[in-house]
């Protein structure tokens, strides 16, 4: 049996999520429920120079938000989106 399928994935060290404020900058907050300050603040630093002037309606948004939440597997942390509405994702699956 392979050593690495039988192995869990981490518990996370920390929490985050990302919030969209709307159309008027700034446009996003990271909030936390739980982990080390640095590790939090470090990666709410990151993530604001990634969306500071991006709405989620922009196209770069979708490839800075690809960053952000390989960031947050590279700190094993748990991520959340509140972007305010519905995600493509979630509509398709409530279509079905």
């Amino acid at each position: 049996m392979d050593e690495t399928s039988t192995q869990q994935a981490p518990e996370p060290v920390g929490h985050a999520r990302v919030v969209y404020l709307g159309p008027v900058a700034p446009h996003w907050e990271v909030q936390s429920e739980y982990g080390e300050p640095e590790v939090i603040d470090a990666f709410r630093d990151r993530v604001l120079a990634r969306l500071v002037l991006l709405p989620p309606h922009d196209p770069q948004f979708r490839r800075n938000r690809e960053r952000v939440i390989r960031d947050a597997e590279r700190e094993n942390l748990e991520l959340d989106w509140d972007l305010g509405f519905p995600e493509e994702t979630e509509q398709s699956e409530a279509a079905d």
